[in-house]
């Protein structure tokens, strides 16, 4: 099923750019341009870089903006040696400063700058970790947009290359627990590759992305496994001389190659994982407010040591 999802939306990019239709001026609160790269969650299979990825680098609301957003994940783990090893919950918590910022006509930038503070059951206790996590700057280009009016759809495509930079720690003593994503840094300089398109007719729309985590080898000589992102997004927008509201009903999924040590293969590290989604943005004026609530559909994460339970997030936004 996911694979008919990810071929989909690969279709559902490329193919539908050609056509030209209409994009009317709009407000602020009117410019559906992207929704993300849902996709944070650059998580590397957990939170330990959780920044953007699923979770997404720009509102549905706001085209330019600055703002902070909380977000929580909750999984639980084990380390499968018997049928009856115990399980352990972690709590990977990231809040965030995150800006879109308009550089010159169609490039504009993204900047996520998170701090991290997970915990997490262990058979002797509790264990917490916290700091500055994993700069995110990505770039992205308006290949094309429509400029015509049209009673039909409007399209917006956007592609763009980014950088994780390596400023949250690595803390090579986690990478052999059950979880090797219980950090707040993967050490590594990292490379992304996204996509956006939107397509919309009237007040309803489709917001499809795709991206691509590239992950070197740290210093440790530890490398997390490539990642790929995808997602879709319907929303509505309602809007009246008070307020803007976009209720917005999706899926998400995320796929991981094996992660590396000292160029060997670390086994039970790949994985993917299917999430449904639903949310909301509220705008008035330049401010806005968002909410997500994500749940996995299906998993395979680790070899099925670990397992999600739920993500949310919060965010507030000023428009630039």
């Amino acid at each position: 099923m996911k694979k008919y999802i990810i071929v989909f939306l690969l279709i559902f990019q490329y193919g539908f750019t050609a056509e030209k239709d209409s994009l009317d001026p709009q407000n602020p609160f009117l410019k559906f341009h992207q929704f993300a790269s849902e996709l944070d969650e650059d998580c590397d299979a957990c939170g330990c870089s959780a920044s953007g990825g699923s979770m997404g680098f720009a509102s549905m609301l706001n085209t330019n903006f600055v703002g902070i957003r909380y977000f929580n994940q909750a999984y639980k783990s084990t380390d499968g040696l018997y049928s009856n090893s115990p399980w352990y919950k972690e709590n990977y918590n990231t809040v965030q400063l995150w800006a879109r910022i308009p550089i010159v006509k169609k490039v504009q930038i993204s900047a996520l700058v998170p701090y991290h503070f997970h915990n997490r059951e262990t058979a002797t206790g509790t264990q917490n970790i916290s700091g500055i996590g994993d700069i995110t700057v990505l770039g992205m280009y308006q290949l094309y947009q429509t400029t015509k009016n049209s009673s039909i759809f409007t399209h917006s495509f956007q592609a763009g290359v980014g950088l994780k930079l390596p400023t949250g720690k690595f803390d090579q003593a986690n990478n052999g627990s059950f979880n090797p994503s219980y950090q707040v840094g993967t050490g590594s300089w990292d490379y992304l590759l996204a996509t956006e398109y939107v397509i919309k007719r009237k007040q309803f729309g489709l917001n499809t992305l795709l991206n691509y985590v590239i992950k070197t080898e740290n210093d440790k000589n530890y490398r997390f496994g490539n990642q790929f992102n995808y997602a879709g997004t319907f929303f509505y927008l309602h809007q009246n001389d008070k307020f803007s509201i976009v209720p917005q009903l999706g899926f998400a999924g995320e796929v991981y190659d094996a992660n590396y040590q000292l160029n060997q293969k670390v086994r039970n590290t790949s994985g993917d994982i299917f999430f449904g989604k639903i949310g909301f943005e509220l705008g008035k004026d330049k401010l806005s407010l968002g909410a997500n609530i994500i749940l996995p559909i299906t998993q395979n994460l680790t070899g099925g040591n670990v397992e999600a339970n739920y993500r949310w997030s919060l965010n507030f936004n000023y428009s630039l």
